[in-house]
């Protein structure tokens, strides 16, 4: 289900203590120890380079469902270094790049898409991966519908038409390169390997059959070291010159412990620090610290259909109450301005929409709906993630500034499946008035923001500003065909839809897109955060150094 990755997304933001559940055995498998770096006496990783392991540090468990085919939770930094998918996003280039497949061509309508696929692939149980076994694996994808398996949405009919060619045929034109290089439900995986038996059951209790740089070797789950990957000797992209052979994934609930473990060389890469620990991080001989912006924003989300804000008037008011600089100055480099609903890196991404507050111009649109100061009272309602201080922070800025519009905000912290359902209600007058949650695509594009946020949806899923406009609707479902066919156009069509969503409907105001901020060692080399693959090292890339 969709909401679940969004339930971790707002926990890892938040105060860090969310225990993601887990789906399998936890059976370990390969030996009971696990490879760590070995240290001098002052706590410096003193490993060599031929027995390097890159020790990662998440605060949350790792593993919650081992499929590829319905894999969609935390497990994603792990897994996109056992399996592969036909491409890989480059967030340099803003494109989809070759990575089990070396090229491919799309019909001038968008709707036949042919890959070519890599010679010398192979998965980690000996098979050859061609052109049958992909479309068998994004078949059995599309068949389980789980997870992410909706991105696969346009595919009419897949084709190996030798051991090297991979033709698609869609329904409607999509940007199907983009589509394969997905986070989730993208991977090619070998759908017999586990012969005779249930291949989810198989997954389930610790293996894989991915063609990735890394393969499983030991899985002990609720552990703190509850995996650890180990080279693929086979690997198609080589082995030459100095690699990490395994990877650990250290589970580490504490931001300080897990400081404290890199400060001694102990761990190679922490996933995230809080502001003052990572201004620690900038400061520390021993430690690299990055600072990059990611794929995922903060919305703030108006009721249109019920309450007080179905007044357009009201929903533009708060939008000019927030105060964006603000909140963005107390977060630290948390956070960066947003650019209206597509974050900076994606078709779409409008610069020059970054909000600022406008107590006069709020005020003004008050009084004319007859409210604000020296006219009635306004009391609305607020739901957000409980236990989200960087929420908490634009909850308390955003009820400072109402307070001096006679404006009252009733803001209630809530866990999030109760928010959810609160904003599901069928009863419109049990909604909030603002609902507060974050988003980020499954793949880099921002169709995501668009057709799950705010395309008309009944019954309500994630459109919870209840927005209902037809002409937008319409807008919206052409997104994909421009996006594969005319790349203008589709800026042109991002810019005019954020436009109507934004400035004349009012539904939502974002208040910031996250960064990402990282610490690891000096001795990691060519570390790059890819922000399409949240949280996600490709260790491969990397190289140990002293």
């Amino acid at each position: 289900m969709r909401w679940h990755k969004r339930l971790l997304a707002a926990g890892a933001v938040a105060a860090l203590t969310l225990t993601a559940s887990a789906c399998g055995g936890g059976k370990v498998r390969g030996s009971d120890g696990y490879a760590q770096p070995s240290t001098s006496q002052d706590g410096q990783n003193t490993q060599s380079a031929a027995d390097a392991t890159f020790v990662y540090v998440p605060n949350l468990d790792v593993v919650t469902d081992w499929d590829p085919a319905s894999s969609y939770s935390n497990e994603i930094i792990a897994m996109q270094n056992i399996y592969e998918s036909l491409t890989r996003y480059n967030p340099r280039t803003k494109q989809a790049e070759p990575r089990l497949a070396t090229s491919w061509t799309s019909s001038a309508d968008g709707k036949k898409w042919t890959f070519t696929l890599r010679q010398g692939a192979k998965f980690h149980t000996g098979r050859p991966v061609d052109a049958a076994a992909a479309k068998a694996a994004i078949e059995r994808t599309m068949e389980i519908g789980e997870g992410a398996a909706y991105i696969w949405g346009a595919v009419k009919k897949i084709e190996a038409k030798d051991p090297a060619t991979l033709e698609f045929t869609l329904d409607y034109p999509t940007a199907l390169d983009l589509v394969a290089s997905a986070g989730y439900a993208s991977y090619v995986y070998d759908t017999t390997a586990s012969g005779s038996g249930d291949l989810k059951t198989w997954f389930g209790e610790g293996r894989d059959a991915g063609s990735g740089p890394y393969t499983i070797d030991t899985w002990e789950k609720g552990k703190e070291n509850e995996l650890t990957l180990k080279a693929f000797d086979d690997y198609w992209g080589g082995w030459d010159g100095p690699h990490y052979k395994k990877i650990t994934y250290r589970v580490t609930p504490e931001l300080t412990t897990a400081w404290q473990l890199l400060k001694r060389g102990e761990v190679s890469f922490v996933q995230r620090l809080n502001p003052q620990l990572f201004a620690q991080a900038n400061s520390t001989p021993t430690v690299q610290a990055a600072q990059t912006p990611s794929f995922q924003n903060l919305l703030t989300l108006f009721n249109t259909q019920s309450g007080p804000l179905k007044d357009v008037r009201l929903r533009r008011a708060m939008q000019k109450a927030i105060d964006y600089d603000g909140l963005v100055a107390a977060l630290k480099g948390a956070a960066v301005p947003g650019g209206g609903l597509v974050p900076e890196g994606l078709l779409g991404f409008a610069p020059d929409r970054t909000p600022k507050q406008d107590l006069a111009g709020a005020e003004a649109l008050l009084k004319e709906a007859g409210y604000g100061p020296g006219g009635k009272k306004l009391d609305l309602t607020l739901t957000y993630a409980q236990g989200d201080s960087d929420q908490e922070v634009l909850v308390t800025l955003l009820s400072s500034a109402l307070d001096k519009l006679n404006v009252k905000l009733s803001a209630k912290p809530l866990q999030w499946t109760t928010q959810w359902d609160q904003g599901k209600a069928k009863d419109p007058a049990k909604r909030q008035d603002i609902f507060i949650m974050y988003w980020y695509p499954d793949y880099a594009d921002a169709f995501s923001w668009f057709v799950n946020v705010f395309r008309s949806e009944d019954p309500v899923s994630f459109n919870l500003s209840y927005l209902k406009d037809d002409a937008i609707d319409k807008q919206i479902d052409e997104l994909p065909q421009l996006t594969a066919t005319d790349r203008d156009a589709a800026e042109k069509a991002y810019a005019e839809v954020q436009n109507k969503i934004i400035d004349e409907r009012a539904a939502v105001a974002v208040p910031y897109v996250q960064n990402y901020q990282r610490a690891f060692a000096t001795s990691v080399q060519g570390y790059v955060d890819n922000p399409a693959y949240p949280n996600v090292v490709f260790v491969h890339d990397l190289k140990p150094g002293a």
